[in-house]
């Protein structure tokens, strides 16, 4: 179903004009890991579609899906292993980790309407940040450049990616990003629209997830839109992107 290719895009950009195979090799294996932990989202949360496809759990089944995603992980690391990349399997290695530990936090805080916004940006960082970070110094480091800043600056690319693709959740629409609106709310994920938008309305802080159903989550999408919490996340995104320019 296609994809943006952000990630690998990003290690190409990050490797400059110097790129080389070994730059093609890091953006494959992102790609790659990108692609496992889609796979393997996919079935923790049962989804029909994604980017307005039959997702792979969908077509094919939980048993089948789940081996896919074994096999894209694998895959990835071979890339690196075959092209003798140590320190690339290192960084990948590192990052799959903090990607699982990042789940397990979604899972940890399904429906919990309590969550903090604290909470939500480590969730986050891991889930999202992290893999962004890791194609950013992928590419520097392909081509010999200094790696520090330059993971900042994905990790925070990657904050403001997973702010905007939360609003798109409860914006819409449908057609332009493959799936209905509200679907976070409906495997009760907690997003930040959800948390700034309870802040101004008492029935959207004491709403129970777990009761919600395809209309009901409509509503209340249009619930979190009234409040101006859009806006506000899409500022708090940009103001991330100012900051990943400026460091």
């Amino acid at each position: 179903a296609g994809g943006k290719r952000m990630r690998p895009m990003l290690v190409l950009l990050c490797a400059g004009p110097d790129a080389g195979d070994a730059a093609v090799r890091a953006g494959i294996a992102v790609e790659m890991v990108h692609m496992a932990s889609l796979v393997h989202d996919d079935v923790l949360d049962r989804a029909p579609l994604r980017r307005g496809q039959p997702t792979v759990f969908a077509s094919s089944g939980r048993e089948r899906a789940t081996s896919l995603g074994d096999r894209l992980f694998s895959t990835a690391f071979k890339v690196l292993v075959d092209g003798g990349d140590a320190d690339a399997v290192s960084e990948v290695s590192a990052t799959a980790v903090d990607l699982a530990r990042g789940e397990l936090k979604q899972r940890e805080g399904a429906f919990n309407m309590e969550l903090t916004e604290a909470d939500y940006f480590e969730r986050c960082g891991l889930k999202t940040g992290r893999l962004f970070e890791a194609a950013c110094v992928l590419g520097r480091a392909s081509t010999g450049g200094e790696t520090g800043p330059i993971g900042q600056f994905g990790h925070r690319i990657g904050l403001a990616f997973q702010l905007l693709d939360d609003v798109l959740d409860i914006a819409g629409p449908p057609e332009r990003t493959g799936k209905a609106r509200g679907t976070d709310l409906l495997d009760g994920t907690v997003t930040l629209p959800l948390i700034v938008a309870a802040g101004f309305d008492p029935a959207l802080a004491a709403l129970d997830l777990r009761t919600l159903d395809e209309e009901t989550a409509a509503i209340a999408c249009d619930r979190i839109e009234a409040t101006g919490a859009l806006e506000q996340v899409r500022a708090r995104a940009i103001s991330l992107i100012d900051e990943a320019k400026a460091g």
